[in-house]
């Protein structure tokens, strides 16, 4: 038993898929509907949870050819073999996700699911299939899937479209390529040999890292439009302003000096500037 979960648990990506359900208890809380239940963030936790796991499932089903090539997904559950059956990962992924939808439409209601739904499309179906291996704009495009979480986690308390949930998924939007470039400058060479075009293999890690401080621009540009629309208040306008100066320095350094190391530390530093920004936003509307 042991060793079957150890095999299945990497299918579902779980610090992924909890990046995801934190970005869409974030929406949940952003959302003004007033007191929120116990209940509804429990099933919308369950639910996201349950469709981003179903969504990275379907992800190394797809991808086992390419994470044979590749030397850090070559331990992965299919490309190692740990799972006998090439079919389980699909059938468990088209499993999680019906339970995500009904769970959605049950217990929360049909936005949720409208959400939780697109968002899976688009890393599944968009991202995976159709544009990992033939276009630059991969990431890009693949990072609507972080912003329908927000939007799900908004729409659990009204499935009326409210301002703030949707400034918090524009924030999302653009953290994705800034974040998700800075890992492929550091994998580089293995998606090239792999034939993924991510950007570094086609334009070289220097022109990337000015694509990366172009996009962070925007990021942090777009991050104060909550505080400019008066949702929210010092305490999270304070720190989009500190996280956003220490991610733009990141980005700064890594301009000069494209090494797989600065590389890897501008990743880790848009992981702390999403999860500090997202913390604020939870402390404003609590002490506000």
């Amino acid at each position: 038993m042991q060793t079957a979960i150890k095999n299945y648990l990497p299918l579902f990506k779980l610090r992924i898929c909890s990046l995801i359900t934190f970005s869409a208890v974030v929406g949940l809380i952003s959302a003004p509907s007033g007191n929120i239940s116990i209940s509804s963030v429990a099933f919308l936790i369950l639910a996201t949870m349950m469709a981003s796991a179903s969504a990275s499932a379907f992800n190394h089903y797809f991808d086992t050819d390419i994470d044979s090539v590749m030397k850090r997904t070559q331990a992965r559950p299919m490309p190692s073999r740990q799972i006998d059956n090439s079919k389980k990962p699909l059938f468990i992924a088209v499993v999680l996700f019906i339970a995500s939808i009904l769970i959605s439409f049950k217990a929360l209601n049909y936005m949720v699911g409208l959400h939780l739904f697109l968002g899976a499309l688009v890393y599944a179906v968009i991202y995976t299939v159709w544009l990992k291996r033939r276009s630059w704009l991969n990431i890009i495009i693949g990072g609507l899937a972080g912003s329908f979480a927000v939007l799900a986690g908004g729409a659990s308390q009204t499935p009326d479209l409210c301002l703030l949930p949707v400034l918090l998924s524009i924030t999302m939007f653009f953290w994705t390529p800034s974040h998700f470039w800075s890992f492929a400058i550091v994998h580089r060479e293995e998606y090239a040999k792999a034939g993924i075009p991510m950007l570094p293999v086609l334009i070289g890690d220097s022109k990337t890292a000015r694509y990366i401080l172009l996009n962070t621009i925007i990021l942090v540009i777009s991050s104060f439009l909550p505080s400019y629309f008066g949702y929210l208040g010092i305490i999270y306008t304070i720190t989009a302003v500190l996280v956003g100066a220490f991610f733009l320095i990141r980005n700064i350094q890594l301009i000069k000096d494209t090494s797989k190391e600065i590389a890897w530390k501008n990743f880790k530093a848009s992981m702390v500037y999403l999860g500090m920004l997202f913390l604020a936003v939870i402390i404003d509307i609590a002490v506000g």
